[in-house]
């Protein structure tokens, strides 16, 4: 497969070019898309990503890398991942969407992306942690009546978004087997006075240091509870799970797909 990345420079980009340069029967990088001006531009992205020669080149015209790739791995900031997004409808090249934090309106123009190309929407690329939105539906349907249900979830100093995609994504798998909308009964943090409202979740992000993905998923009721956390020592495990998912991808159909799907449940 001949592949594109975004952002060779920052976290995920490294990773997702170290794990593919690791399969070299399966995949062929083409090419990097980065932002305009970085001093990078036109540099073999291996030194970049500091993975030795990649034979692929660093670019700032994003049309220019996907018209020559068959499939793009994203992980980059919210209008680089829109730029991206446009440039794949325009060539109908598949595009596994690791980026999160879209406005209602981004949403909208990757949904009308999908009935040009096949998108994999994938907040999380961890096989770990698409078992447990798994895990969290069976709760909910065995245990979602006499639960308090909160989501705690921790990450770097540097993280953007809050909550992260991948507390939004298990707390949607968990409003569907409610048979509600996340966002009319999703608790951002508390503060003041009040019983907890019945059949809420409750959201808590933490942003401090250096401190890898880490979500815990809590079902407390009367005299026990359960508690499910998944924590992250390597980034690596989610490139290589990216890498999977546009590997996926192909010969797929146009539809936003999602990552469980990859794992075939």
């Amino acid at each position: 497969m001949k592949l594109a990345i975004t952002a060779p420079n920052g976290k995920m980009g490294k990773l997702v070019i170290r794990e593919a340069l690791k399969r070299p029967d399966e995949f062929d990088i083409v090419g990097a898309i980065a932002p305009a001006g970085r001093d990078y531009i036109g540099h073999d992205i291996g030194e970049v990503a500091k993975t030795g020669a990649a034979n692929a080149l660093a670019y700032d015209d994003a049309e220019k890398v996907v018209e020559m790739c068959d499939g793009v791995v994203d992980f980059s900031t919210i209008e680089a991942s829109v730029e991206v997004l446009r440039a794949c409808v325009k060539y109908k090249k598949p595009l596994m969407l690791g980026t999160t934090g879209f406005s209602p309106e981004q949403e909208a123009e990757i949904e009308a992306a999908s009935k040009v190309i096949p998108i994999l929407v994938a907040h999380n690329t961890s096989k770990a942690v698409n078992l447990i939105y798994e895990l969290a539906r069976i709760m909910t349907r065995v245990l979602g009546d006499e639960s308090d249900i909160e989501i705690i979830e921790m990450h770097d100093s540097k993280k953007l978004d809050a909550p992260s995609g991948t507390s939004k994504e298990l707390g949607t798998a968990i409003a569907e087997e409610m048979g509600a909308n996340l966002m009319d009964i999703a608790d951002f943090g508390r503060k003041g006075r009040g019983v907890r409202e019945k059949g809420h979740i409750g959201y808590h992000s933490i942003r401090a240091g250096d401190i890898s993905s880490t979500h815990t998923l809590m079902f407390g009721m009367e005299g026990e509870r359960i508690e499910i956390t998944h924590r992250s020592y390597d980034f690596g495990t989610f490139a290589k799970g990216s890498l999977d998912g546009i590997l996926f991808l192909l010969d797929k159909e146009p539809r936003i797909y999602a990552y469980k799907e990859v794992l075939g449940f």
